[in-house]
């Protein structure tokens, strides 16, 4: 399926349905008529397997307490072998509304008042502010950045650990926002640091089918023939792949008994939800007949990308774009362009685009904006144009 077709046949309006990216403009930006292009959800619809699979259950009318089917196990399971080579057991997983509210869990779950937790920055705001309000010390290491190509300086990393007593590492694999998808060495090294130094991993891989030809997402629990998997936390969700996360559904996936038995512990105290018939019904849809749909989303993304490189290499190089090796959202370097402190007022006052400002990821940030790639091409020609005009090129 080509971008043109999977456009026609998915892009949806989505203003006026209560949707937090466009409903909530003025809300989050103070003005409601700028282009969205900041949290990452996207402007199509989910595949048809998911509606029709929705439409059976909500024909059938009733939405009582449910648990998770066998079906589902097989589909996910099946899923993450084929696509990632990584042998998931059905005893190994446990199930959140979202990958934000399950690092809440385990930073409460395994780190007590004031201990350390690190990050890799810049990165996901929401790992910051799970280490924050839950009163715990957060560290944060700089990822390096060379004309935009980010690497780990694993000397600092190590320093960071051994000088703050870190107990808990929070990663970001594929890694937003600069785009990385880490290679088997560089997971082989920072996890190899981590087991040295009895740091426990949590690692984020929700982007994890989200990745660009000539690049390999892999499992960091399948790294060294699962040396690291003792004493690491996968998480992950189809919320990202298949644009569902209003579905409320994701994955825990924890190969160690006695950590899942901690973990099971301190669930007990906070949760006592069920689990979500619909977000369930629709991620089991998804997984077994949404390849289709994924594979023209991919398209739609690389063009976007291609369309942003192309005409800002072309008309402003100085901005530096990061390459993309996985997620859908870009990074972007105005700092060439943008006086320090003047990017709100370059890009959303004047270009009129709402965007994920690049310090809310951390301090590495500043004078940096990310831009989210999964929508319809007419949204990037839009903001890339409105960027380039009021830079006068």
């Amino acid at each position: 399926m080509n971008v043109a077709e999977f456009c026609e046949r998915y892009a949806v309006e989505r203003k006026g349905t209560n949707s937090l990216k466009w409903d909530a403009l003025d809300v989050r930006f103070g003005d409601p008529d700028l282009i969205a292009a900041w949290v990452a959800d996207m402007e199509f619809k989910a595949p048809e397997a998911v509606l029709d699979a929705l439409h059976e259950r909500i024909e059938h009318g009733v939405f009582g307490y449910s648990y998770v089917p066998d079906s589902f196990y097989e589909a996910f399971i099946d899923w993450e072998k084929r696509h990632h080579g990584y042998e998931v057991k059905k005893e190994w997983m446990r199930f959140s509304t979202g990958v934000v509210t399950a690092l809440y869990w385990f930073v409460n779950a395994f780190t007590k008042l004031d201990e350390s937790v690190l990050l890799l920055t810049p990165v996901y705001y929401p790992f910051h502010n799970a280490v924050k309000d839950t009163g715990r010390k957060l560290v944060t290491c700089g990822l390096v950045n060379e004309n935009g190509k980010y690497h780990i300086d694993f000397d600092a990393f190590e320093k960071s650990i051994v000088d703050n007593d870190v107990k808990l590492f929070i990663q970001c694999s594929p890694h937003n926002p600069v785009g990385r998808v880490w290679t088997e060495e560089e997971l082989t090294t920072i996890l190899s640091i981590c087991k040295k130094h009895g740091v426990l991993v949590v690692s984020d891989e929700i982007h994890q089918d989200l990745v660009m030809e000539g690049h390999k997402h892999i499992p960091s629990a399948i790294i060294n023939d699962g040396e690291f998997a003792d004493r690491l936390i996968t998480v992950t969700a189809p919320s990202k792949t298949f644009n569902l996360a209003g579905l409320l559904t994701s994955h825990i996936i924890i190969e160690n008994e006695q950590l899942r038995a901690e973990f099971d512990a301190y669930v007990k105290t906070v949760n006592q939800t069920e689990v979500n018939i619909l977000g369930l019904t629709a991620a089991e849809a998804a997984y077994r007949r949404g390849q289709e749909w994924l594979d023209g989303l991919l398209a739609v993304i690389r063009y976007n990308y291609e369309h942003v490189k192309q005409h800002i290499q072309e008309k402003a190089p100085e901005i530096i774009i990061s390459p993309l090796e996985g997620t859908y959202l870009i990074w972007l370097d105005m700092r060439n362009v943008i006086e320090e402190g003047q990017t709100k007022e370059f890009i959303q006052d004047r270009c009129r685009i709402a965007v994920d400002f690049g310090e809310w990821f951390g301090s590495e940030g500043k004078g940096f904006i990310r831009l989210n790639m999964a929508t319809e091409p007419r949204f990037v020609e839009l903001a890339v144009g409105n960027i380039l005009s009021n830079l006068g090129k």
